[in-house]
């Protein structure tokens, strides 16, 4: 899991929307109805095609120079970052199991309290690390 920065090339359509095209990702395309909700759908098709490559273990390609960009009278380039520890973070569901131990009398006041030792462990790990 990594932060990349890559070109992403934004064409104007002529019912007002974008088309965004990343060169350096084969297949790595999306459309958007206006410019900021083309920006916000770039970052999520870029993250999204990383993440891919990254979990299938697939060569990263590298990211060409914004300036060696060619690009048509509607169009224009910008860099797009995408960052695919935050997607695994916050968009993957799938679970661990992790054995801890602690005190039994401990356990015991826990228990008879009917606390649940799985978000706790959650909630702690949250706090400890900073995240919301």
């Amino acid at each position: 899991m990594a932060k990349y920065v890559y070109p992403a090339i934004f064409t104007k359509e002529d019912n007002g929307g974008y088309s965004i095209a990343f060169p350096d990702i084969q297949g790595c395309h999306t459309c958007s109805e206006n410019l900021q909700e083309g920006f916000e759908m770039a970052a999520d098709a870029l993250t999204l095609m990383l993440y891919d490559l990254e979990q299938d273990k697939k060569e990263i390609p590298k990211p060409s120079d914004i300036k060696s960009v060619n690009v048509a009278n509607n169009e224009f380039v910008s860099y797009i970052a995408a960052d695919t520890a935050f997607y695994e973070r916050y968009y993957s569901n799938k679970t661990v199991k992790k054995n801890c131990t602690i005190p039994y009398w401990l356990e015991k006041m826990a228990s008879d309290n009917n606390i649940n030792f799985s978000q706790v462990l959650q909630d702690g790990l949250k706090n400890i690390l900073k995240i919301e």
